[in-house]
C-alpha cells in the first residue's frame, strides 16, 4: 500500500494491522488518513481524511519530527455531533514513513471504575451513620447509668440503629450474591405461587402492625425457570416498600398475570395506596442507595438498596422491573420475567420447594 506522497507501508504489515482489534489509522507524513480500521468513525478518531482530536494530532507532529512513539488518555466524543464521550488510550508509534494511530476504549473499563469508586463511597456514608449513632448512644447509656428510664429510652434506640445496621449488611451481601449467580443457568423450576406466598409470610407481621390488607389476584398455577430464593427476596422488598410507604388501614394488591402474544412473559404486580412518588425521581428510584424521602426511610430503617436488588434479580433471569405511580395516588411497581414455553421438556430440573411450603411439612412432622 502507498500514500500519495509514495510512501510504502513495511512489508508485513497490512496484515498485522488487518489483525488488530483495536481501532487504528495510519497516517502519512502530511498527517493525512492513507488507511483505517472501520471503528475509527464511530471512536471519534478521524473526519474524512483528517485526525479529529487535537490531543492526537499534536502528539503525531512530535512522533513525525523525532520518530519516538507517544501514548496519551483522551475523552473523544463519538461523534461530531454527539455528547456522549470515549475514554480512549491512544498509542502514537512509526510505522516507516508512516505514522500508527492506535486506539483501545476504555469507556466501560473506566465507568465500571467510576461505579464501584461510587458504591465504596456510598457505604462508607451508610455504615458511619448508624455506627456513629450507636457510639453516641452507647455514651448516652453510660452518662445515664443511675435513670433508668433515659437508659430503656437510648437502648431502644441503639436495637433501631443496629437492625438499620445489620440490615444494610444483609443488603450488601445479597448484592454482592447477585453479581456472581446465574439462576438461569443453575436454576429449577419455580412456582410463581411460591414465591408469592414467600414474600407474603415474610411481610404479613408488618401489614398486620400497620393494618394493611395484602391481597393476591390473577393467575395461579405458573411457573418459570429461576431461583426461588432470589425472586421471594424481590418480591418481598417490593412489599417490604409498599408498606412503609402506604398510610394505615389500606391495602396492597399482588397480581399476577402473562402478557405477551403468546403468554411468554409473567408479570408480577404490586401496587399500593401510598404517598406516591414524584415523576422527577421515577428514573432514579432503583439506583444504589436513593431514598424519595431520606427522612421516611430513616424512620423505617430503609437502606436504599431495596429496589437496586430487585432490579439485580429481576436482570438475572432475563426481565426487568417497572414503575408506574402518581403522587397521592400510590404506585405499582412490575415485575416482568420470561417464561418458559417449553417446560414440560425440562421437568428433570428440580423442583425447589418455598420455605413455607418446608416449614409447614416439618410443623406437620413431613420430612
Amino acid at each position: 500500500m502507498t500514500s500519495k506522497r509514495g510512501g510504502i507501508l513495511p512489508e508485513g504489515a497490512e496484515a498485522v494491522l488487518s489483525a488488530l482489534r483495536s481501532a487504528w489509522v495510519v497516517l502519512d507524513s502530511d498527517r493525512k488518513v492513507v488507511q483505517r480500521s472501520t471503528t475509527t468513525v464511530p471512536y471519534g478518531l478521524v473526519r474524512g481524511k483528517r485526525l479529529r482530536v487535537p490531543q492526537v494530532e499534536i502528539l503525531v507532529r512530535q512522533v513525525l519530527q523525532d520518530g519516538h512513539s507517544r501514548e496519551l488518555s483522551v475523552e473523544v466524543p463519538r461523534s461530531h455531533r454527539g455528547t456522549e464521550l470515549l475514554s480512549l488510550d491512544v498509542r502514537i508509534a512509526p510505522l516507516g514513513e508512516f505514522v500508527l494511530v492506535v486506539a483501545e476504549d476504555q469507556s466501560a473499563v473506566r465507568r465500571v471504575d467510576a461505579v464501584r469508586r461510587d458504591f465504596v463511597a456510598n457505604v462508607s456514608h451508610e455504615l458511619k451513620t448508624p455506627v456513629g449513632a450507636l457510639a453516641l448512644l452507647a455514651e448516652a447509656v453510660q452518662e445515664s447509668a443511675d435513670d433508668p428510664d433515659a437508659v430503656r429510652r437510648f437502648s431502644g434506640r441503639m436495637q433501631h440503629e443496629t437492625g438499620r445496621l445489620s440490615q444494610l449488611v444483609q443488603d450488601l451481601i445479597s448484592l454482592s450474591r447477585l453479581q456472581g449467580n446465574d439462576p438461569l443457568r443453575d436454576g429449577a423450576v419455580v412456582s410463581v405461587d411460591d414465591v408469592v406466598a414467600d414474600a407474603i409470610d415474610a411481610t404479613h407481621l408488618e401489614a398486620d402492625a400497620r393494618r394493611i390488607r395484602l391481597e393476591v389476584r390473577g393467575q395461579h398455577g405458573l411457573h418459570l425457570i429461576g431461583d426461588l430464593d432470589q425472586l421471594a427476596t424481590a418480591l418481598r422488598n417490593l412489599l417490604v416498600n409498599a408498606i412503609n410507604y402506604s398510610p394505615d388501614l389500606t391495602r396492597v394488591i399482588i397480581a399476577v398475570k402473562t402478557v405477551g402474544k403468546s403468554d411468554d412473559t409473567i408479570e408480577i404486580s404490586v401496587a399500593d395506596q401510598g404517598i406516591g412518588i414524584p415523576e422527577r425521581d421515577l428514573e432514579r428510584v432503583f439506583e444504589r442507595f436513593y431514598r424519595v424521602d431520606p427522612a421516611r426511610s430513616r424512620a423505617t430503617g430503609g437502606t436504599g438498596l431495596g429496589l437496586s436488588i430487585v432490579k439485580h434479580i429481576a436482570a438475572n433471569h432475563g426481565g426487568d422491573v417497572r414503575v408506574w405511580s402518581s403522587e397521592g395516588a400510590g404506585s405499582t411497581f412490575t415485575l416482568r420475567l420470561p417464561r418458559d414455553e417449553v417446560l414440560a421438556t425440562v421437568q428433570q430440573l428440580p423442583k425447589k420447594r418455598s420455605k413455607r411450603a418446608a416449614r409447614s411439612e416439618l410443623e406437620q412432622g413431613v420430612r
